[in-house]
């Protein structure tokens, strides 16, 4: 009894913050549910997913996202593809929240090949590898799509 009033009030204690990496959540989500042919995709909401997601949007990667309201707001995203190929192949986390990656401007990773690109959270916001190169800005490395 007293083990499972332990594991309830644990539970409780942590809450909603159970997803301890909220971009690797996000990032494996939307390519899971284009290896599924899925249209849409939700993820749960947070201002960094959703700055991530509109730089996706940006770059060509996803159709759209929207904000849902509800109780847990969430984030809709609308998945892109050529032809029935998904245009998000692969992700890969740079910086994770057991060991941090940060970069200056001339030792950022180069994207692969023009396939893809880094994405790098500055002082500035989100950018992408080029953009924070010319910029002459470093800071965490956030992922590499392609």
């Amino acid at each position: 009894m007293l083990k499972r009033e332990i594991s309830q009030a644990f539970v409780s204690l942590l809450g909603n913050h159970t997803d301890m990496d909220t971009v690797a959540n996000v990032l494996t989500s939307l390519v899971n549910a284009q290896r599924a042919g899925k249209k849409r995709a939700a993820v749960p909401y947070s201002k960094f997913s959703h700055s991530l997601l509109q730089m996706l949007k940006e770059k060509g990667y996803i159709a759209n996202v929207r904000l849902q309201e509800s109780p847990r707001a969430k984030l809709v995203v609308t998945l892109d593809y050529d032809g029935r190929t998904p245009k998000i192949t692969a992700v890969k986390r740079l910086s994770t929240p057991g060991r941090r990656w940060y970069a200056s401007h001339d030792e950022i990773p180069f994207d692969y090949q023009g396939y893809g690109m880094v994405i790098i959270s500055t002082s500035e916001g989100l950018m992408d590898e080029t953009k924070a190169r010319k910029q002459k800005k470093g800071g965490e490395l956030i992922c590499a799509i392609w």
